[in-house]
């Protein structure tokens, strides 16, 4: 009986047993069946500091590199930050157009935050109703046709003030420097299409002091941004300079604010021609519902948000690829004389280009197009997954940094043959592909719901202030330099300029 006792529990126990393993080998493949796909490859990270120590002075160039081993779409970690790297069009495809709500946002930066007030402007602001209406409203309040046509005086006023002044200097054979002269062009048109009347030479002056403090503090590597837990002690002094460029924008937006509020009450005319005037009298009105369906009033700290959004890429943005592309034009002789020889066929040589001729300058058009293609104006496009994502075949979470590498993908022989590096806008003639986005591999203003809102201002100012100066001017390296000897070596910032600025002898071409 003993034995029999004995002998019951054993044999359940092997009964136990065999269930046990049967149900744990179970569980094991619908694990495994589950489990979530690797992370896209790339380089090992170091403890803390992550990939950060790899990317060099040229990380656009550094990470071109790698992609080369790691592929198209690459992970690395930047301090803390998981972080995707996008190399070719057909991944950018995957992230602009296939997954586009998913990377519908921008990363969130300490300079960002700080510089649009809390992310109340659009380039920065989440994606949702906040963002759809203020893009809205600058679409259609701001940047309408009828408000480009009104500010196409005004561009040919100051660009006809530039002109005068390369005029001294080609009777005299002086070197100009272009790079600061497009850049003082930029910030003035700039001014005036931003605050119209409502200046005065102190304000106009300290205004675009602190435009450029603010963008070299935003193109500033920032330790805190990926080491989170070093952000209280501000080690660099980013944010401390940021508050006090801040605060004495802030005061000086205020003051126009009020003077422009002052004048609408005085007067009864309403085309409110600048961007202030046109927002100062949306303020304190409903410009749509939120989630909740609570109404979306334009405050004022929105405004100050929406001016400055809308003044640093006009400036920025357009001088750095008027530099690029005369830079490229010099340096192409070919180029320059086919250039001049359309313009001289629209225009004739007794008078300067207006903005009704650009439309009939299609070979100007493949010109800013090659130039974009070779220098876009930021080198990433920046994105960050909203959630958890299966993309290619990759596991993706939530929180994770999306660099868009634009100015690699302008390179890539698959997309563009062999000669990717030769600067030859004729590639583009019989092509559909176009600078807005729908075409992959040539992205410098973005796609899909992130893409820039100000391109058909750009692309205008762009070819006007081009077609201006090559129309009205040859141009002469100076100290004795072959145009192909021209340094084109880029600063890596953003956005991406030229590591010296660009000198040249202007000689007039059109006739007294």
């Amino acid at each position: 009986m003993l034995l029999a006792n004995v002998t019951i529990p054993i044999a359940l126990l092997f009964t136990f047993s065999f269930l046990y393993r049967a149900l744990f080998l179970l569980l094991k493949q619908r694990k495994l069946h589950h489990e979530k796909p690797p992370p896209p490859p790339g380089p090992q990270p170091l403890p803390l500091i992550g990939n950060l120590h790899i990317l060099g002075k040229s990380p656009h160039r550094t990470l071109q590199s790698l992609a080369k081993t790691y592929g198209p779409i690459m992970s690395l970690k930047f301090g803390q930050v998981p972080a995707i790297v996008i190399s070719s069009s057909e991944a950018a495809q995957l992230i602009l157009k296939t997954n586009d709500i998913v990377f519908s946002i921008r990363p969130r930066t300490q300079a960002s935050g700080i510089l649009t007030h809390g992310f109340k402007g659009v380039a920065f602001a989440d994606y949702g109703l906040y963002w759809r209406h203020v893009k809205k409203l600058i679409t259609v309040k701001l940047l309408s046709p009828t408000k480009m046509e009104f500010f196409a005086s005004m561009m040919r006023e100051e660009l006809s003030l530039v002109v005068k002044s390369f005029e001294k200097a080609s009777s005299s054979k002086q070197i100009v420097d272009l790079s600061e002269a497009v850049h003082n062009l930029m910030e003035d048109i700039a001014f005036k299409m931003n605050f119209g009347s409502h200046t005065g030479k102190d304000t106009e002056f300290n205004y675009k002091k602190l435009v450029r403090e603010a963008m070299n503090l935003l193109g500033t590597f920032n330790v805190s941004d990926y080491l989170p837990c070093l952000r209280p002690f501000d080690l660099q002094g980013i944010k401390r300079q940021l508050k006090k460029c801040m605060k004495e924008g802030d005061e000086i937006l205020e003051k126009m604010m009020k003077e422009s509020e002052q004048a609408q009450k005085k007067s009864k005319d309403q085309n409110h021609n600048s961007f202030i005037d046109t927002l100062v009298s949306q303020m304190n009105q409903s410009i749509g519902k939120l989630q909740d369906g609570q109404e979306l009033v334009l405050d004022p700290v929105s405004v100050k948000a929406i001016i400055s959004d809308l003044f640093s890429p006009v400036v920025e943005g357009s001088t750095i690829v008027v530099e690029w592309v005369l830079s490229e034009l010099i340096r192409n002789q070919r180029v320059m004389k086919k250039l001049q020889h359309e313009i001289q066929n629209v225009v004739g040589m007794k008078r300067m280009v207006e903005e009704t001729d650009l439309s009939e300058l299609s070979y100007l058009d493949l010109v800013i197009k090659e130039s974009l293609r070779l220098h876009p104006p930021g080198s990433f496009n920046p994105r960050e997954a909203r959630e958890d994502i299966i993309m290619d075949g990759y596991y993706i979470k939530k929180k994770t940094l999306v660099l868009i590498n634009t100015w690699s993908i302008g390179r890539d022989p698959k997309a563009w043959s062999d000669d990717v590096d030769i600067f030859y806008p004729e590639r583009f003639l019989n092509s559909e592909v176009d600078l807005k986005g729908h075409h992959f591999q040539l992205l410098p203003f973005g796609s899909g719901r992130r893409r820039c809102a100000g391109i058909r201002i750009a692309l205008t100012l762009i070819k006007f202030v081009v077609a201006q100066f090559v129309h009205y001017f040859d141009w002469e390296l100076p100290y004795g330099i072959k145009y192909e000897e021209l340094d084109m070596e880029e600063k890596y910032a953003f956005p991406m300029p030229r590591a010296r600025h660009l000198l040249a002898i202007p000689s007039r071409r059109l006739p007294n």
